[in-house]
């Protein structure tokens, strides 16, 4: 088990984040009443000197949790990088070593995994991913591990179009896209992850098919997404992003405070009280 006590998530804006409720009910879960997770509003001008301020050894730091925006900027302030995050250009844990070194790793890919084990999903034939961002990029290296043929990814704009081909090549997956325009075309996949911010799906709950695939959307409030009650209504088996945000956690927790396994189920509880209060 590490010894340091203090972790916390940094993003901005943060005071919506759901990580805190999580690891604190994992470390009351494990009887860890000495450890502390808290958040704190840093955007990517002053990362740099929130890292430098940290004394790793007199406070005890034993890792932070990163959101937008600093998932990319980070990279260049760590000590070390895991392939995984390297693969993704981004990184959402960083863990502080007992020698003061700054690790990063990114748990979104595994935890999406996992969330997809959970239910069953262990391999596909075919995907498709809605959107092309940070959270797109995860997705599109956890699709390598699980899906034996093509990704399509919808996306607005050749740039964009661009990037994930780009990221395709370099994690050797099979990747094509098409315009967001034919979005609908995705749910023609055994499973369809969608990636996108709030409200951005809503004109399609119109189009799910008479029997669904799987549908994996990574928001968590307001839930159900127009898309995700659609989805439901129509027999297919949906996971929302407090899935993600558990299993991502899990790994994070792990890390943090040297226990395995995480109190999964503790974590996930909390984060539904959590989302049903709001």
């Amino acid at each position: 088990m590490r010894t340091a006590t203090r972790a916390a998530v940094l993003g901005s804006p943060i005071a919506h984040s759901l990580s805190p409720v999580l690891h604190n009910a994992a470390y009351a879960a494990l009887g860890l009443t000495d450890r502390h997770y808290g958040r704190f509003e840093v955007d990517e001008a002053g990362l740099p000197g929130f890292l430098s301020a940290l004394d790793v050894e007199g406070e005890g730091w034993a890792g932070l949790s990163l959101t937008m925006p600093l998932k990319r900027v980070v990279i260049p302030l760590l000590d070390e990088i895991s392939a995984t995050a390297l693969a993704v250009d981004a990184v959402n844990t960083v863990v502080f070593t007992a020698d003061g070194r700054r690790t990063g790793d990114n748990t979104d890919v595994p935890g999406l995994v996992a969330a997809l084990r959970e239910r069953g999903v262990t391999s596909v034939e075919s995907a498709s991913v809605l959107g092309a961002g940070a959270t797109a990029s995860s997705t599109l290296a956890a699709l390598g591990r699980i899906c034996t043929g093509e990704v399509t990814a919808y996306v607005r704009g050749p740039e964009r179009a661009a990037q994930m081909l780009a990221l395709g090549e370099r994690l050797q997956v099979k990747v094509r896209t098409a315009a967001w325009e034919r979005a609908a075309e995705a749910f023609g996949a055994p499973l369809t992850v969608s990636t996108t911010p709030v409200g951005a799906t809503d004109h399609l709950a119109g189009a799910v098919p008479r029997t669904p695939g799987v549908l994996f959307d990574v928001l968590y409030h307001p839930w159900p997404t127009a898309l995700a009650a659609a989805w439901s209504q129509r027999g297919g088996s949906v996971l929302g992003g407090l899935d993600l945000l558990v299993h991502q956690a899990v790994l994070q927790c792990e890390m943090f405070t040297g226990i395995t396994p995480a109190p999964l189920a503790a974590m996930r509880a909390a984060g539904e009280a959590a989302l049903g209060g709001l």
